[in-house]
């Protein structure tokens, strides 16, 4: 399976601290996700959500036997730009 990868610089808002790594494209995915312990390692903040994301397959259907329900994930505000 061929993936795509693209460097790109990571910059925390609250502290215009740049970090620069090489992510995974995939046009099928319906949410942005970074590792918990990579946004935490790099010093940004995590926001607990407020209500859960229901996540759906690169067929744009909920999985057949419920959507998956994300609790306890986080959110992180960042500047995304390509190097």
């Amino acid at each position: 399976m061929r993936k795509v990868t693209v460097k790109v610089r990571l910059k925390r808002i609250d502290m215009q601290k740049e970090v620069t790594v090489e992510v995974l494209l995939d046009s099928g995915v319906t949410e942005l996700v970074i590792s918990s312990e990579f946004a935490k390692k790099q010093g940004f903040k995590l926001k607990k959500l407020e209500k859960p994301i229901y996540m759906i397959n690169v067929n744009g259907f909920f999985n057949k036997e419920r959507p998956i329900k994300c609790y306890g994930w986080h959110t992180i505000t960042l500047r995304l730009t390509r190097e």
